[in-house]
C-alpha cells in the first residue's frame, strides 16, 4: 500500500518513515499543506497521514479542498493532544480517524491498518480471494492447500496490491508506484522478475500478462 506522510515535523518523520515501510507500506513525504493537497490528488495512494498543523496550508484546510474535490482516500490526521476542537474540527471535515500527538507507533499503526481495512472492506488482517490467503501481518500467503509461504518485503507489496485489485488489470507503472519508494529506480524489467517469483510460489496461471496493458491476478 501507498501513504502519504504529511507532517513537517523532521524528526518525526524520521521515526515513522522506516517503521513504516517495514510494515509493508510505500511512504511519500510532503512538508507543507500546498504540497499535500497537490500530491493527493494527483497520484494514487491508498491512505495519508494529515497533521493538522502544517505550514503554508492548514491540514484542515487541506483535508476540506480533498473532500469538496471527492477524494475518498482513507485520512488519519494528528493533532495536539489537548486540541479536541481539532479533533472535532477534522472528523466533521471527512477524516476516518484521529490520533494525538505525542502517541505510540502501535497505536497509529493499529488505527491506520484500521481505516485501510473499512475502506477495502477487509475484516481483519488476511486478505482472501479464491483459496488464497494473504497474512498482512506475517507477510506469508497461504494457498488451498493450506501449504504457506513467507514472503519477502517487495513479494509481499506486490501481491496484497493484486489482492486488493482482483480481477482488474492493473499496469506496470501502477505496480512499480505500490511496490517502491519514490527514490527507488522503477525498472519494469524488475516488476517482471517478481510477477515470476510469485507465479512460482502460487502457480502460473493465477498472474495473467495482458500484453501492453500489465497484469491481472485471477483464479486459474
Amino acid at each position: 500500500m501507498r501513504l502519504l506522510l504529511a507532517e513537517d515535523d523532521s524528526q518525526l518523520v524520521e521515526f515513522l518513515r522506516p517503521k513504516l515501510q517495514r510494515s509493508g507500506y510505500i511512504v511519500e513525504w510532503s512538508n507543507n499543506g500546498i504540497d499535500a493537497e497537490f500530491l493527493a490528488l494527483e497520484e494514487n495512494f491508498d491512505g495519508i497521514i494529515l497533521d493538522l498543523g502544517l505550514p503554508q496550508k492548514s491540514g484542515l484546510e487541506v483535508l476540506k479542498s480533498w473532500r469538496e474535490q471527492n477524494l475518498t482516500t482513507p485520512v488519519l490526521i494528528l493533532t495536539a493532544r489537548d486540541s479536541w476542537q481539532e479533533r472535532v474540527d477534522g472528523l466533521k471535515a471527512g477524516a476516518d480517524d484521529y490520533l494525538g500527538k505525542p502517541f505510540h507507533f502501535e497505536e497509529l499503526s493499529a488505527r491506520l491498518e484500521a481505516i485501510l481495512r473499512r475502506h477495502f472492506g477487509q475484516l481483519d488482517n488476511t486478505l482472501e480471494f479464491e483459496g488464497l490467503t494473504l497474512d498482512t501481518d506475517r507477510q506469508t500467503v497461504t494457498l488451498s492447500t493450506s501449504e504457506t509461504h513467507q514472503l519477502t518485503a517487495i513479494e509481499f507489496r506486490l501481491l496484497r496490491h493484486f489482492m486488493l485489485n482482483p480481477n482488474k488489470i492493473i499496469s506496470k507503472t501502477e505496480l512499480s508506484e505500490h511496490i517502491y519508494e519514490e527514490e527507488q529506480l522503477k525498472d519494469s524489467n524488475v516488476i517482471e522478475v517478481y510477477i515470476n517469483r510469485l507465479r512460482t510460489l502460487l502457480g502460473k496461471s493465477w498472474i495473467k500478462t495482458f500484453r501492453g496493458q500489465g497484469y491481472r491476478l485471477s483464479a486459474p
